[in-house]
């Protein structure tokens, strides 16, 4: 359960990120780039890449079990509940 709040803690501060960076992009006055919004975007892509680490390495090790329909479609026919 906690490796699930993990991820969905996650998806929210990179959804809370992105608004952020929009805000600043629509908000600048001059033509270049506000610092905010690459800053904004940089904590955006460095937490989408810890977030993929994190969901790769809980998988490998067995902390992190997927049991939706793509698990149930890989099961040999023998095992699939009837």
């Amino acid at each position: 359960m906690i490796i699930k709040s993990i991820v969905i803690i996650s998806f929210v501060l990179i959804i809370i990120s992105l608004g952020s960076a929009l805000f600043h992009l629509v908000k600048r006055d001059s033509s270049e780039p506000s610092e905010k919004t690459v800053k904004a975007l940089t904590f955006r892509i460095s937490l989408s890449i810890l977030l993929f680490i994190f969901l790769f390495i809980a998988f490998a090790t067995g902390i992190f079990k997927p049991d939706g329909i793509g698990m149930q479609m890989h099961r040999p026919s023998a095992e699939q509940p009837k």
